[in-house]
C-alpha cells in the first residue's frame, strides 16, 4: 500500500536543498597576479609613461606577433599596456597555468620563440632584415630571460624591441618594450630591472 509523504516533510526537504545551494560559494573568478606600474618601466628621456588598466585575456593581435606564438589560447591571462607621448610603448602579459610543469613548458616555448623570432621575420618578409640579441638569464624566482629584436625594412622603417619571459611557480609573465631605432637606443640594463620587478610582483 503506497505511503503518503506529509506536506511538512516535503517542505523541509525543499528548504534544506535551498539552504545548501545558497551556502555553496560560486566559483570565484581567478584573481589577476600583480602587474608592473608605469614607474617600473625604463625611464624615457623626454616623456613619462602612462599605464592602462589590467585587462583580462591575451591581447587581440597576439596571434599575429611572430615572437609570441606560444601565448594565444592560454587562459586565464591578463595584460596591461603602457605608452609614452612619443614613439615608445610596452606591454606585460601574464598567464596562470594549471600546474608548474605546464608553466615550465610554456616558458620553454616562449624562450624558443624569442630566440628564433628574427629568422622567422625574415622568412615571412624578405624586405625586412631582422637581428636578435640574447641578453641572458636573470636570477629572480624560477628565472627570467631577456632578448632583443631589431628590424629594418627596405623602405627605412627601423624598430627595436626588448622581450623578457619570467616564471614564478605556475605563473608566467612576458614583458615587451619597443620603440623606433636600433639596439644602441635600447635601455637593456633598465629593462632587466623592470623584468625582475615584474616577476617579483606576480605574487
Amino acid at each position: 500500500m503506497p505511503k503518503c509523504t506529509p506536506a511538512g516533510a516535503v517542505l523541509a526537504v525543499a528548504v534544506t536543498a535551498l539552504t545548501v545551494a545558497l551556502s555553496t560559494p560560486a566559483t570565484a573568478a581567478p584573481r589577476a597576479p600583480g602587474f608592473l606600474d608605469a614607474a617600473d618601466l625604463p625611464a624615457h628621456p623626454t616623456s613619462s609613461w602612462t599605464a592602462g588598466k589590467v585587462t583580462a585575456g591575451v591581447p587581440e593581435g597576439t596571434a599575429q606577433d611572430t615572437c609570441l606564438r606560444a601565448l594565444p589560447g592560454q587562459e586565464p591571462a591578463w595584460h596591461r599596456d603602457f605608452r609614452t607621448d612619443l614613439d615608445t610603448n610596452a606591454r606585460q602579459i601574464t598567464v596562470v597555468l594549471p600546474d608548474v610543469r605546464s608553466a615550465q613548458q610554456l616558458t620553454s616555448r616562449l624562450n624558443r620563440d624569442f630566440a628564433s623570432c628574427p629568422a622567422r621575420i625574415e622568412r615571412q618578409d624578405p624586405d625586412t632584415e631582422a637581428t636578435g640579441e640574447d641578453y641572458g638569464e636573470l636570477p629572480v624566482e624560477e628565472g627570467a630571460h631577456v632578448y632583443g629584436v631589431h628590424t629594418e625594412t627596405s623602405w627605412g622603417a627601423n624598430d627595436v624591441r626588448l622581450l623578457a619571459v619570467g616564471r614564478d611557480g605556475r605563473t608566467v609573465t612576458v614583458v615587451n618594450w619597443a620603440q623606433l631605432g636600433g639596439f644602441d637606443g635600447a635601455p637593456v640594463t633598465a629593462f632587466e630591472r623592470t623584468t625582475v620587478r615584474a616577476v617579483n610582483r606576480l605574487h
